[in-house]
């Protein structure tokens, strides 16, 4: 069986961040590791708290599963400060790593700001050069280029120039901020679209998570960019497209909707 580390903050909910991935990868044929960066006090409607872990402690989770259980493929998410920063990019360019996917996460999906202003300047030094996949929404994409996208052309340009300048490939997640469920991959040299139907469903908490870590799982178990990207949006659009609903007045998480069933069964 393939590995997969994925490298993000404890989501308390279950919605998001490490439990998405770990469920995520384990749906998607892969054994799931992780490496905490931040425990957060949250939920589907918000963040209500951030308490990070010393980098030495970081280093030494990390050292733990590359000694042991070498991943084939890893995924980063929340990384709140620069320190935190600098530690993965040292251990995973000492461990050589590969099949690196960056979820360059900044502001969750309630609004909340998730990373200081002074680590997003580290984070695109040290950690986008590393990257094999970086899968930013229109904020995130917006806040990288430097300017407004609103259109299918500004989102052509921008996950081109983007990939350009880092030197990687690039999944531009268009979402309903500009055409609803259609995504742009930018991957060596060339522009691709996958589009999607959009599915009425409000309970989208933790969707880039499971998103970008069916990615790389699908990236572990040795298919090429392309189709990793393809098998992932299918596994996620399946996941919406369950409409289950955990309770209310919170969200159902998008990843668990493909726990079971048909669906699930397909993604091994």
């Amino acid at each position: 069986m393939k590995k997969v580390l994925t490298i993000a903050g404890s989501d308390s909910g279950g919605g998001a961040g490490i439990q998405a991935d770990l469920k995520t990868m384990t749906m998607n044929g892969v054994f799931a590791m992780s490496a905490v960066t931040a425990l957060t006090a949250q939920n589907t409607t918000g963040v209500q708290g951030i308490f990070e872990v010393t980098p030495e402690f970081l280093a030494q989770q990390l050292d733990s599963v590359f000694t042991d259980l070498r991943p084939d493929a890893v995924k980063i998410g929340m990384v709140s400060s620069a320190p935190l920063i600098e530690t993965i990019a040292e251990r995973l360019t000492f461990y050589r790593a590969e099949k690196i996917v960056v979820d360059p996460v900044m502001v969750a999906t309630s609004g909340a700001r998730l990373i200081a202003a002074e680590a997003v300047e580290t984070l695109t030094r040290r950690l986008f050069p590393l990257a094999a996949l970086l899968t930013p929404n229109v904020p995130e994409a917006e806040a990288l280029w430097g300017g407004r996208i609103a259109s299918a052309a500004e989102m052509e340009r921008a996950a081109r120039e983007i990939g350009e300048k880092f030197s990687c490939a690039v999944l531009l997640k268009g979402g309903h901020a500009v055409n609803d469920a259609n995504d742009l991959l930018f991957s060596g040299g060339e522009l691709r679209w996958f589009y999607g139907r959009r599915i009425d469903n409000p309970n989208t908490h933790g969707t880039g998570c499971t998103l970008s870590s069916a990615i790389a799982a699908n990236l572990a178990k040795g298919f090429d960019m392309t189709e990793a990207v393809a098998r992932a949006k299918e596994y996620i659009s399946g996941a919406l497209g369950a409409m289950l609903d955990l309770g209310a007045g919170s969200g159902p998480m998008a990843h668990n909707f493909a726990l079971t069933g048909r669906f699930a069964e397909e993604a091994r």
